[in-house]
């Protein structure tokens, strides 16, 4: 993707993350269930589109950071599923899962090339190894999103509370600039996606806030955007993962 249509790191950048991490949650939910495909027939459909934002950004006339977060949620959408479907329909334990996603991921950012290089102009380097870890770090969080409301038995709602205390804490080491770097970065956005995937489930469904799938998608999606479109970024500056 090109540098001009990659968003500034910052603290812009982390709140839209957060909100698309919640919308990609339901999105997810939203395609396998209430639209009917389970969480496999939604995903190679997921892919096209994912792909078409790709070639898409790279043929158009205009730019704007909307590329970047379009490729966002869709990963997170594909995520939810593949996460699903590894601990739901396969039935395999999570801590397996987890385990195998952290080796993934590990394999994927240490010799990557945008998931290794430091940021350009502070801003994330999106080339193949970054998104493939990109979806590799949503599945693993989701996982582990699942893993804290239904093994740990906290339910969604206080397994959001401890997750995002859990990355409030994160937020709080890598912004004080004691630990930086892509190990950071990809250890927050694991955070992200872990909140994102319970506070997600707490706000759509009816042990939580029970706004149901549609609406819960439909209020996440707008906050996201609302979020973007209000909140202009402001330039470079140093933040979390100034180095991905």
């Amino acid at each position: 993707m090109q540098v001009r249509n990659v968003p500034v790191l910052g603290l812009r950048y982390w709140t839209a993350i957060c909100l698309a991490s919640v919308f990609g949650a339901n999105l997810g939910d939203f395609v396998s269930h209430d639209l009917h495909l389970g969480h496999v027939r939604g995903v190679p459909v997921l892919a096209v589109l994912f792909a078409g934002i790709l070639i898409g950004e790279r043929r158009a006339v205009w730019g704007g950071e909307a590329w970047y977060w379009a490729a966002i949620v869709l990963l997170d959408t594909a995520a939810t599923n593949l996460a699903d479907f590894a601990t739901h329909d396969l039935h395999m334990a999570y801590a397996w899962v987890i385990a195998a996603l952290e080796a993934v991921l590990v394999l994927l950012v240490v010799p990557g090339g945008g998931a290794a290089r430091a940021a350009a102009a502070g801003r994330p380097v999106t080339d193949g190894w970054y998104w493939g870890a990109m979806l590799t770090a949503g599945t693993l969080g989701t996982a582990i999103g699942d893993c804290t409301a239904d093994d740990f038995g906290l339910g969604s709602g206080v397994g959001s509370l401890v997750l995002c205390g859990v990355l409030a804490a994160i937020f709080a080491v890598t912004q004080r600039g004691a630990w930086v770097g892509k190990a950071a970065y990809w250890i927050t956005v694991v955070g992200v996606r872990s909140a994102g995937t319970t506070v997600g489930d707490f706000l759509a469904f009816r042990h939580g806030v029970g706004l149901g799938l549609p609406l819960g998608t439909l209020v996440s999606g707008m906050a996201m955007v609302g979020v973007l479109v209000l909140w202009r970024p402001q330039g470079v500056r140093e933040a979390v993962g100034a180095q991905t």
